[in-house]
């Protein structure tokens, strides 16, 4: 999908919804067979419940690949029934020197059709340049992620007083542009988004850990939206998991529209 689509899809339905597809057949809803089959009719449901609500989906690969080869049969179903109307991203953290890149970025970006791919900086240029070859496609860098271990590398402080996580993104702007390029920015790292947005004013930002993690939606966005908006926040567990009866439907429908209302205020309050 073509940024400029996305741009125009947040605009016309005024949301920047991202529903994480984290499956778990062990928290599958009653009503449901608590195996891959159960787990495949469940993301039916919650696509179902929530197309109207958000722009993008989000698969956490991991849930998935746990099971082997049935898991990625399990992973392929779900994506042929999501919407190609929406922005469809795969959450695998891939990222390797050479040929390995690239057939990361062959299966998912040709195989599984995927418009972005989470991918990880930690080995540089060359192993993030072959997901950045391929028209309408967007590598999604990690940046400044939301979890305590973010501490460890992405906070530390060089000797001019920068932190890591500024110095990753300072030079991986030059590595591709706003139309291929987007950044992991968590949502509980408060006024770190605000450092990331100057450092990338023009690029989408992927925002998990709002909702379970901690993160506030009117937080993130004071420190992060830009002219385009500029975000896509993430929620999976508040969204796909809001009832674990056989309501889970109607209960996803509703959270996803609760979020997606507050979003649209914002935008309301803020688009230029």
């Amino acid at each position: 999908m073509k940024l400029s689509r996305l741009v125009e899809q947040i605009k016309e339905k005024q949301t920047f919804l991202c529903v994480g597809l984290d499956s778990d057949v062990d928290r599958l809803p009653e009503g449901l067979s608590r195996d891959l089959d159960g787990l495949v009719e469940f993301n039916r449901a919650i696509i179902e419940a929530t197309r109207d609500s958000c722009v993008a989906y989000k698969i956490n690969t991991a849930f998935y690949e746990r099971y082997g080869s049935s898991g990625w049969k399990a992973l392929e179903k779900t994506r042929a029934i999501l919407p190609n109307t929406h922005f469809l991203i795969a959450d695998a953290k891939r990222g390797d020197i050479g040929n390995t890149s690239s057939y990361y970025a062959t299966c998912f970006f040709e195989h599984l059709d995927f418009d972005a791919l989470t991918v990880a900086p930690y080995m540089g240029r060359d192993s993030i340049e072959p997901f950045l070859g391929y028209a309408d496609k967007h590598a999604i860098l990690l940046g400044i992620t939301s979890n305590p271990g973010s501490a460890d590398f992405q906070k530390t402080r060089a000797e001019d007083g920068e932190m890591m996580f500024e110095k990753v993104l300072q030079k991986a702007i030059h590595w591709g542009s706003p139309e291929n390029l987007m950044f992991v920015c968590g949502a509980t790292q408060g006024a770190h988004l605000s450092r990331a947005r100057k450092i990338a004013p023009a690029h989408f930002f992927l925002v998990p850990g709002v909702g379970y993690q901690g993160g506030d939606l009117r937080t993130v966005c004071k420190h992060a939206l830009n002219n385009n908006i500029g975000l896509l926040v993430n929620s999976s567990r508040g969204i796909i998991y809001a009832s674990s009866a056989k309501d889970f439907q109607r209960a996803s429908a509703e959270k996803a529209r609760e979020v997606s209302l507050e979003m649209k205020k914002i935008i309301q309050n803020t688009l230029i």
